[in-house]
Protein backbone atom coordinates (compact mmCIF):
# COMPACT_ATOMS: atom_id res chain seq x y z
CA UNK A 1 0.00 0.00 0.00
CA UNK A 2 1.18 3.54 -0.74
CA UNK A 3 2.02 5.52 2.41
CA UNK A 4 -0.58 8.23 1.59
CA UNK A 5 -3.47 5.74 1.66
CA UNK A 6 -2.24 4.37 4.97
CA UNK A 7 -1.94 7.82 6.55
CA UNK A 8 -5.41 8.89 5.38
CA UNK A 9 -6.93 5.75 6.90
CA UNK A 10 -5.00 6.35 10.10
CA UNK A 11 -6.23 9.97 10.31
CA UNK A 12 -9.83 8.71 10.23
CA UNK A 13 -9.07 6.13 12.89
CA UNK A 14 -7.50 8.76 15.17
CA UNK A 15 -10.11 11.41 14.29
CA UNK A 16 -7.19 13.71 13.43
CA UNK A 17 -7.35 16.49 10.84
CA UNK A 18 -4.74 17.13 8.16
CA UNK A 19 -4.21 20.53 9.78
CA UNK A 20 -3.26 18.89 13.09
CA UNK A 21 -0.95 16.45 11.30
CA UNK A 22 0.71 19.36 9.50
CA UNK A 23 1.26 21.06 12.85
CA UNK A 24 2.85 17.93 14.32
CA UNK A 25 5.39 17.61 11.50
CA UNK A 26 6.00 21.37 11.23
CA UNK A 27 4.73 22.01 7.69
CA UNK A 28 1.90 24.14 6.32
CA UNK A 29 -1.56 22.58 5.92
CA UNK A 30 -1.31 23.31 2.20
CA UNK A 31 1.99 21.46 1.97
CA UNK A 32 0.54 18.47 3.80
CA UNK A 33 -2.42 18.47 1.43
CA UNK A 34 -0.08 18.41 -1.59
CA UNK A 35 1.78 15.42 -0.13
CA UNK A 36 -1.29 13.38 0.82
CA UNK A 37 -2.91 14.02 -2.56
CA UNK A 38 0.33 13.12 -4.42
CA UNK A 39 0.72 16.52 -6.04
CA UNK A 40 4.19 16.77 -4.53
CA UNK A 41 6.58 14.15 -3.18
CA UNK A 42 8.14 14.56 0.27
CA UNK A 43 11.51 13.09 1.16
CA UNK A 44 11.86 9.71 2.86
CA UNK A 45 12.74 11.52 6.09
CA UNK A 46 9.57 13.64 5.86
CA UNK A 47 7.40 10.58 5.18
CA UNK A 48 9.00 8.90 8.18
CA UNK A 49 8.11 11.89 10.35
CA UNK A 50 4.50 11.82 9.14
CA UNK A 51 4.13 8.09 9.85
CA UNK A 52 5.55 8.50 13.34
CA UNK A 53 3.18 11.44 14.01
CA UNK A 54 0.19 9.13 13.48
CA UNK A 55 1.76 6.37 15.60
CA UNK A 56 2.59 4.00 12.78
CA UNK A 57 5.64 2.00 13.79
CA UNK A 58 7.33 -1.25 12.77
CA UNK A 59 6.94 -0.25 9.14
CA UNK A 60 9.27 -0.59 6.19
CA UNK A 61 9.14 2.31 3.75
CA UNK A 62 10.32 1.59 0.20
CA UNK A 63 11.78 4.13 -2.21
CA UNK A 64 8.64 3.94 -4.39
CA UNK A 65 6.46 5.12 -1.49
CA UNK A 66 5.04 1.69 -0.69
CA UNK A 67 4.94 0.52 2.93
CA UNK A 68 4.86 -2.85 4.64
CA UNK A 69 2.92 -3.04 7.92
CA UNK A 70 2.75 -6.75 8.83
CA UNK A 71 2.29 -6.26 12.58
CA UNK A 72 -0.38 -3.56 12.65
CA UNK A 73 -4.12 -3.57 12.03
CA UNK A 74 -5.62 -0.28 10.92
CA UNK A 75 -9.31 0.48 10.62
CA UNK A 76 -10.66 0.75 7.06
CA UNK A 77 -7.45 -0.72 5.67
CA UNK A 78 -7.28 -4.20 4.21
CA UNK A 79 -3.93 -5.62 3.25
CA UNK A 80 -3.98 -6.97 -0.28
CA UNK A 81 -1.39 -9.49 -1.26
CA UNK A 82 -0.60 -9.59 -4.95
CA UNK A 83 1.66 -12.22 -6.41
CA UNK A 84 5.03 -10.75 -7.32
CA UNK A 85 6.69 -12.10 -10.43
CA UNK A 86 10.17 -11.35 -9.11
CA UNK A 87 11.70 -11.43 -5.64
CA UNK A 88 15.30 -11.92 -4.67
CA UNK A 89 17.29 -11.68 -1.46
CA UNK A 90 20.67 -9.99 -1.06
CA UNK A 91 23.11 -9.60 1.84
CA UNK A 92 23.73 -6.44 3.84
CA UNK A 93 27.40 -5.45 3.81
CA UNK A 94 29.23 -3.01 6.05
CA UNK A 95 30.81 0.10 4.53
CA UNK A 96 34.20 -1.54 4.96
CA UNK A 97 33.11 -4.72 3.17
CA UNK A 98 31.64 -2.65 0.33
CA UNK A 99 34.80 -0.54 0.14
CA UNK A 100 36.87 -3.67 -0.34
CA UNK A 101 34.56 -4.97 -3.07
CA UNK A 102 36.29 -5.97 -6.31
CA UNK A 103 35.15 -7.58 -9.52
CA UNK A 104 36.82 -10.83 -8.42
CA UNK A 105 34.62 -11.16 -5.33
CA UNK A 106 31.76 -13.64 -5.53
CA UNK A 107 28.88 -13.53 -3.06
CA UNK A 108 28.82 -16.36 -0.55
CA UNK A 109 25.96 -17.18 1.87
CA UNK A 110 28.25 -16.53 4.85
CA UNK A 111 29.26 -13.03 3.74
CA UNK A 112 26.52 -11.53 5.93
CA UNK A 113 24.08 -12.58 8.63
CA UNK A 114 21.49 -10.03 7.43
CA UNK A 115 19.62 -10.41 4.14
CA UNK A 116 16.71 -8.45 2.64
CA UNK A 117 14.33 -8.98 -0.28
CA UNK A 118 13.76 -6.73 -3.27
CA UNK A 119 11.32 -6.77 -6.17
CA UNK A 120 13.78 -4.80 -8.33
CA UNK A 121 15.73 -6.81 -10.86
CA UNK A 122 19.41 -6.75 -9.99
CA UNK A 123 22.47 -8.83 -10.81
CA UNK A 124 23.74 -11.69 -8.66
CA UNK A 125 26.62 -9.45 -7.57
CA UNK A 126 24.39 -6.95 -5.79
CA UNK A 127 24.25 -6.17 -2.08
CA UNK A 128 22.49 -3.94 0.46
CA UNK A 129 24.38 -1.13 2.17
CA UNK A 130 23.11 0.88 5.15
CA UNK A 131 23.54 4.66 4.93
CA UNK A 132 25.85 6.21 7.53
CA UNK A 133 25.82 9.90 8.41
CA UNK A 134 23.73 12.73 6.96
CA UNK A 135 25.59 13.72 3.78
CA UNK A 136 22.67 12.38 1.69
CA UNK A 137 19.94 13.89 3.87
CA UNK A 138 18.50 16.74 1.82
CA UNK A 139 16.68 19.78 3.25
CA UNK A 140 13.83 19.07 0.81
CA UNK A 141 12.93 16.64 -1.97
CA UNK A 142 14.59 13.26 -2.42
CA UNK A 143 16.59 12.28 0.65
CA UNK A 144 18.34 9.23 2.11
CA UNK A 145 18.60 9.64 5.91
CA UNK A 146 20.93 7.60 8.08
CA UNK A 147 19.78 4.00 8.37
CA UNK A 148 18.30 3.79 4.86
CA UNK A 149 19.07 0.48 3.14
CA UNK A 150 20.41 0.79 -0.41
CA UNK A 151 20.51 -2.04 -2.94
CA UNK A 152 23.73 -1.63 -4.93
CA UNK A 153 24.06 -3.37 -8.31
CA UNK A 154 27.74 -3.73 -9.17
CA UNK A 155 26.96 -4.70 -12.79
CA UNK A 156 24.65 -1.79 -13.66
CA UNK A 157 26.00 0.99 -15.89
CA UNK A 158 26.01 4.46 -14.35
CA UNK A 159 25.16 7.79 -15.94
CA UNK A 160 24.92 11.39 -14.83
CA UNK A 161 22.25 11.59 -12.14
CA UNK A 162 22.77 8.01 -10.92
CA UNK A 163 23.08 7.40 -7.19
CA UNK A 164 26.29 5.46 -6.80
CA UNK A 165 28.49 3.82 -4.19
CA UNK A 166 32.17 4.60 -4.69
CA UNK A 167 35.48 3.74 -3.04
CA UNK A 168 37.91 6.64 -2.56
CA UNK A 169 41.60 5.78 -2.76
CA UNK A 170 42.42 7.43 0.57
CA UNK A 171 39.75 5.69 2.69
CA UNK A 172 38.85 2.05 3.36
CA UNK A 173 35.09 2.57 3.35
CA UNK A 174 32.58 3.06 0.58
CA UNK A 175 30.77 6.36 0.13
CA UNK A 176 27.27 6.99 -1.24
CA UNK A 177 26.71 10.05 -3.42
CA UNK A 178 24.93 11.33 -6.54
CA UNK A 179 27.07 11.12 -9.67
CA UNK A 180 27.14 14.26 -11.80
CA UNK A 181 28.95 14.35 -15.15
CA UNK A 182 29.49 17.87 -16.51
CA UNK A 183 31.56 18.56 -19.65
CA UNK A 184 33.28 15.20 -19.26
CA UNK A 185 34.22 15.75 -15.61
CA UNK A 186 32.72 13.49 -12.96
CA UNK A 187 31.66 14.65 -9.51
CA UNK A 188 30.31 12.91 -6.40
CA UNK A 189 27.64 15.26 -5.10
CA UNK A 190 26.04 15.03 -1.62
CA UNK A 191 22.37 15.97 -1.22
CA UNK A 192 23.19 17.81 2.01
CA UNK A 193 24.57 21.25 1.02
CA UNK A 194 26.72 21.31 4.17
CA UNK A 195 29.06 18.75 2.57
CA UNK A 196 31.49 19.41 -0.31
CA UNK A 197 31.23 18.00 -3.81
CA UNK A 198 34.09 15.62 -4.66
CA UNK A 199 35.76 15.85 -8.06
CA UNK A 200 36.65 12.45 -9.52
CA UNK A 201 40.16 12.65 -10.95
CA UNK A 202 41.43 9.12 -10.61
CA UNK A 203 40.92 9.18 -6.85
CA UNK A 204 37.98 6.76 -6.70
CA UNK A 205 36.38 3.66 -8.15
CA UNK A 206 32.62 3.44 -8.65
CA UNK A 207 31.50 0.15 -7.13
CA UNK A 208 27.87 0.11 -8.26
CA UNK A 209 24.57 1.90 -8.84
CA UNK A 210 21.74 2.09 -6.30
CA UNK A 211 18.63 0.41 -7.73
CA UNK A 212 16.41 0.20 -4.62
CA UNK A 213 16.14 1.85 -1.20
CA UNK A 214 14.02 1.33 1.88
CA UNK A 215 13.86 2.66 5.42
CA UNK A 216 12.71 0.68 8.46
CA UNK A 217 10.61 2.80 10.82
CA UNK A 218 10.52 2.09 14.54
Amino acid sequence: MNWTELVKARLKELDMTQERLAELVDVTPGGMGHWLNKRREPSIAQISKILKAVNLDSLTLHSDGMVEYPNQKIANVTATYKPTAYRKTYPVLSCVQAGQWTEAVELHPTISDEWHETTERASDRSFWLRVKGDSMTAPHGLSFPEGTLLLVDTDKDYQSGSFVVAKLTDVNEATFKKLVIDAGTKFLKPLNPAYPTITINGNCHIIGVVVDAKLKLY
